[in-house]
Parts: C-alpha cells; sequence; structure tokens
C-alpha cells in the first residue's frame, strides 16, 4: 500500500488591488507570507509544505522556508480567479507529484499567503480531529464575532435607505429578535486561517458548501479568536496583535 502523508499548500499571487504587496507586507519584521510558511513548517503532522504563487518574492521566501513551488497558471493569478480553483490546481499537482514517489495525500492544509492569525498548534489540532472523526469533511479555524451577525447587515436599497441583507424572517419570529449583539447565539466565521481538509473536498468541489466550497458539508470548527485574512492595511495592527499574544516579537 502506498504511503499517506499530510501536504500543506499556502496560495498567495502578487497583483493585489486593494492593498499592494500584502503577502510581503512586513509585520513584526517579518513578511506576511511568513506566517503560514512558519505554521505549516513547525506542524507536528505535516510533512510537505507547497506554495502556488506567480510571485517572485513568494517564491524566494517559499525556498527559504523549504516549501516546494507550484507554478501558478496566468488564469488562476487574476482578481477574477478564486481561491477554490487555485485550491484544487494545486492540489492535484500535488497528487501527481506523490503518485510518481508511491504516495498519496492523506490530508491537506489549505492556508493563504495573506492570513497570519494561525500557529502549528491550531494546524495540529485540525489534523487530529479529522484523524479522530470520519464523519468529518474538514477542519477550520472559526473566530466568533457576535458584533458581525447577519442580524446586523445591510445594504443599499434603490431608494438609497439601508435595508436588511438577510429577511428577519430567516432567524424567527422578528418580535423576538433585538439589538443584543449575542442574542442570537454566538456568530463563528471561517477566518480563513487553517483549513485541514480531505482529498475529496477538492475533487468534489461542486458538492461543497458556500461560500468555501473546499470544505465539503461537514465542518468541524478548530476554536481561534480574532482570525481574519489580511485584504486592508489597516487589519495590520490587529494581526500584530494577535501575533504577540501568541509568542511572536519582531525580529
Amino acid at each position: 500500500m502506498s504511503e499517506s502523508i499530510v501536504c500543506a499548500l499556502v496560495i498567495g499571487r502578487k497583483g493585489s488591488v486593494a492593498f499592494p504587496g500584502k503577502n510581503v507586507y512586513p509585520v513584526l519584521g517579518r513578511p506576511l507570507v511568513s506566517y503560514p510558511l512558519l505554521a505549516a513548517k513547525e506542524s507536528s503532522h505535516v510533512k510537505r509544505v507547497f506554495v502556488s504563487t506567480d510571485c517572485p518574492e513568494i517564491m524566494t521566501l517559499a525556498k527559504e522556508h523549504g516549501a516546494e513551488l507550484i507554478e501558478r497558471p496566468p488564469e488562476l493569478a487574476t482578481k477574477q480567479a478564486l481561491g477554490e480553483d487555485v485550491f484544487a490546481h494545486g492540489y492535484y499537482e500535488i497528487k501527481r507529484l506523490l503518485a510518481e514517489e508511491g504516495k498519496r495525500v492523506e490530508l491537506i492544509v489549505l492556508l493563504f499567503a495573506n492570513a497570519a492569525t494561525l500557529n502549528s498548534v491550531l494546524i495540529d489540532k485540525g489534523i487530529e480531529i479529522l484523524r479522530n472523526d470520519e464523519t468529518f469533511d474538514s477542519a477550520v479555524t472559526t473566530s466568533v464575532y457576535n458584533m458581525w451577525s447577519p442580524l446586523r447587515a445591510r445594504k443599499l436599497g434603490p431608494d438609497g435607505c439601508l435595508r436588511p441583507m438577510v429577511p428577519f424572517e430567516t432567524f424567527g419570529d422578528p418580535r423576538s429578535l433585538n439589538c443584543d449583539r449575542d442574542s442570537q447565539g454566538d456568530v463563528h466565521f471561517a477566518d480563513m486561517g487553517v483549513s485541514v481538509v480531505r482529498p475529496k473536498c477538492l475533487e468534489k468541489m461542486a458538492e461543497g458548501l458556500l461560500p468555501q466550497k473546499w470544505m465539503g458539508q461537514n465542518i468541524a470548527p478548530i476554536p481561534n479568536w480574532g482570525g481574519c485574512d489580511v485584504d486592508y492595511e489597516w487589519q495590520v495592527p490587529m494581526v500584530e496583535f494577535w501575533l504577540r499574544k501568541h509568542g511572536f516579537e519582531e525580529a
């Protein structure tokens, strides 16, 4: 029987628009992408780390951390390209490479170059969750953000007024709702730090739960707090706060 191993896949491109250069922006003295690379490298269970990118700077950093490169096709290096398609492409490349060595993917840890609120402990916890319970398709880091309950979400109507993004009836009897941010219970957001998934999630992507279809249907939480993927410069101090609380210092 072929050897089955856990691999990590980090994705990131060079053409960010809202926050140019975000993937290599210095955070506590290190490029942002260094944090998912360090977390994967320090995991007790991850045996191989791969990086899918079109960015020369990320390529250099990946090599410095001992990661293997996957060339990201031009059509998957645009603003319109979906992360799920990049993950799927990277997975099939990893699957092909391992097959040539007589190995296969047991689990794959999916990471974003711009998501630094993670560490090896969270990765290992997700891997262990899936190894201990076959009913889960994936395990992902979640942060509880009750202040961003869907009940509070609004969209701009054609009359210029703010209207509910989601019909209040979705949450039950509107008469039972109130302004207390905790009144609907904890609101768990997949914070994009860590997604540990079974190969079938990427091979049967169309069956996955929206909006992150690579997570499959039965998703276990890996408790986190303050997690986010960085899309704007104002998020950097928040990420640095998280990193300091988890033992990181500058340089």
